[in-house]
């Protein structure tokens, strides 16, 4: 899952970005209020680039509050959690009501923060449970395990990510650039058919039946099988 990293210490934030990198997300990370609105309102054709914010409210040239209100009167819908020293309820309470979808107070335990993002993600796809699970797949995000008809399978880091994002959206069809936003933060190289790689992984480590092409547009994993 990639994610935005609104935050403005230095220390923190490269702590944050490596924390959470090990947790399996890419990070893209900001150190300013319009840097952070400009990413979120930097939208591709079908939808955010992120699967969720970290925003610091504290930002320099823009607040964090502000740039909460500002994204969600332009209809941005990112999930976004607020992480903050300021632990007053006042400023929680506007917080949530100006759109934030979950608060953490500093300092983070970063085990916590990781969880609290999936959770995040997870709802804002529909999912209330903590494992996925389409046809006979079951994929644990937090245990970074997949199991195909309760049989482990290994995947790579790569591959793992991109199964994730194909089950988070099953039956929608995901392009090649929008499954490269999933799988890759600034600054990391994509080769040409770096997907075609990948899905031809997967659907030799899963069989037939699960991922399928569709021409022209892109690639689906569908809920239901099909025979």
């Amino acid at each position: 899952m990639r994610i935005l990293l609104a935050e403005d210490d230095s220390l923190l934030g490269d702590g944050l970005q490596a924390g959470l990198r090990q947790s399996g997300f890419q990070v893209d990370w900001v150190r300013d209020g319009v840097a952070a609105e400009h990413e979120l309102r930097a939208l591709p054709m079908n939808g955010s680039t992120y699967a969720a914010a970290i925003l610091d409210l504290g930002l320099p040239r823009k607040d964090g509050l502000e740039v909460l209100a500002s994204i969600r009167a332009n209809g941005i819908s990112t999930p976004i959690l607020i992480l903050t020293a300021r632990d007053a309820l006042p400023d929680k309470v506007r917080g949530l009501n100006l759109g934030a979808d979950d608060y953490v107070t500093k300092p983070v335990d970063l085990e916590e923060l990781a969880a609290r993002l999936r959770a995040l993600v997870r709802r804002s796809h529909g999912q209330s449970q903590e494992c996925l699970r389409v046809q006979d797949l079951v994929l644990d995000p937090a245990a970074r395990n997949v199991k195909l008809q309760q049989e482990p399978i290994n995947l790579s880091a790569r591959e793992f990510n991109l199964l994730m994002a194909m089950m988070l959206n099953a039956d929608r069809v995901l392009s090649r650039e929008q499954l490269e936003q999933h799988l890759y933060s600034w600054g990391q190289e994509v080769e040409s058919n770096t997907i075609e790689v990948y899905i031809h992984n997967l659907r030799r480590k899963l069989g037939p039946g699960y991922i399928h092409t569709v021409r022209g547009v892109g690639y689906l994993l569908q809920k239901a099988a099909t025979h």
